[in-house]
């Protein structure tokens, strides 16, 4: 996933599936570590203890900012569940999600191909269903200015398309921004210059924004 344009489920998505009788529920929930994604997991296996499958899959960010995947089978024969799980929430480029397809077994086998359409089509179909928020990779900013000056950041950062999250009217003004990654050094050296230095930046570690 080495785009910088990503989205996150903002509220869950659930789908459902039947083939040959055996019965599929999939839902796809946000998760901001891996230990949320295993919660959720461990609470989903829980909820449908007597389901013969729960597959699970999810992409979410680990302690170091770089994203942590992973994908469960449960059972299953191997790359028929859960890889297909998780091939849909990165193709949709999904991050901090975790998705959980249960099958009830309907007392046919379905095959290699029937279980990769069926856990691929459940878990299309929560996905599809989940409202979404779009992120990508960026900077918190945090630019200190007298008042003198407020306009002309703001303005600034009109041009270039980064909103401004707060406004604090303090002795300066603190304006706290979110800027994509490829914005950072032009809108540094933007600001550095029209300001004549004399407004301070405060960067903050890259993450999704």
């Amino acid at each position: 996933m080495s785009e910088e344009l990503f989205y996150e489920v903002e509220k869950d998505g659930i789908g459902e599936y039947e083939e040959k009788k055996s019965k599929f529920i999939a839902v796809v929930t946000r998760a901001d570590t891996p230990e949320e994604a295993e919660r959720f997991i461990a609470a989903k296996k829980k909820e449908h203890h007597d389901a013969r499958h729960n597959v699970s899959a999810y992409i979410v960010t680990g302690e170091d900012g770089r994203l942590v995947t992973r994908f469960s089978d449960d059972g299953e024969p191997a790359k028929t569940a859960g890889q297909p799980v998780f091939e849909v929430i990165e193709r949709a480029r999904l991050v901090n999600a975790v998705c959980v397809v249960t099958r009830y077994f309907g007392g046919i086998l379905l095959g290699t191909g029937g279980l990769v359409r069926a856990y691929s089509q459940s878990a299309k179909a929560a996905v599809a269903s989940a409202a979404l928020r779009q992120r990508r990779r960026g900077y918190p900013l945090t630019v200190v200015t007298d008042y003198n000056g407020l306009g002309k950041i703001e303005y600034i950062l009109r041009e270039k398309g980064v909103a401004i999250q707060q406004t604090l009217y303090e002795e300066n003004v603190r304006l706290l921004c979110d800027v994509p990654s490829d914005e950072k050094d032009d809108l540094e050296k933007q600001i550095t210059e029209r300001s004549a230095g004399q407004a301070r930046l405060a960067w903050g570690e890259e993450g999704y924004i």
